[in-house]
């Protein structure tokens, strides 16, 4: 019988991304502190998100609606990697990014991981920006995952090709 395997990837939805960034600018174009403060957020080129607005609490306001926004979409905020506000002239800018991919450091500690704690007989190798797990038990697989979920990691992690 052939090995079972699944990967373990860091991705993130763009359209959710962009609905939900949506919706914070919906809000903050209609709420009553934000009037006629100057205050944005949008997509800054293809991958940052720029918040702008007179002052600095309100730039952190308006990253929080944002976070808040994500996590209605079932987005994760580990892959959300905010700045500080800064001045910039009149006005508090604040860059917000998304992280995708697990980098190779980040896929090395979830393979020692599995390694050290998990079933004997599974398999994990690095491929690109996913990690590959396999074995001949579907049922190790299964614990790797319940293994992995209860870690707490610094980037957000998904299973996929489960077979």
């Amino acid at each position: 019988m052939a090995d079972s395997s699944f990967d373990i990837v860091s991705k993130v939805e763009r359209q959710e991304v962009d609905n939900a960034l949506n919706q914070a600018a919906k809000e903050i174009s209609q709420r009553y502190d934000f009037k006629g403060t100057g205050a944005s957020i949008a997509w800054s080129g293809d991958e940052k998100i720029l918040m702008e607005a007179n002052g600095e609490e309100r730039v952190k306001a308006i990253l929080d609606i944002f976070q808040s926004k994500l996590i209605k979409r079932g987005i994760s905020l580990k892959s959300l990697d905010a700045g500080e506000p800064q001045l910039s002239g009149k006005e508090y800018k604040l860059f917000a990014s998304i992280e995708e991919g697990i980098s190779q450091e980040n896929a090395k500690k979830v393979a020692k991981i599995i390694r050290d704690e998990g079933p004997k007989g599974v398999k994990a190798q690095v491929q690109g920006d996913e990690l590959r797990v396999s074995s001949k038990s579907r049922d190790d697989l299964q614990s790797v995952q319940a293994l992995l979920k209860g870690q707490d990691f610094d980037f957000a992690v998904q299973f996929v090709n489960y077979r």
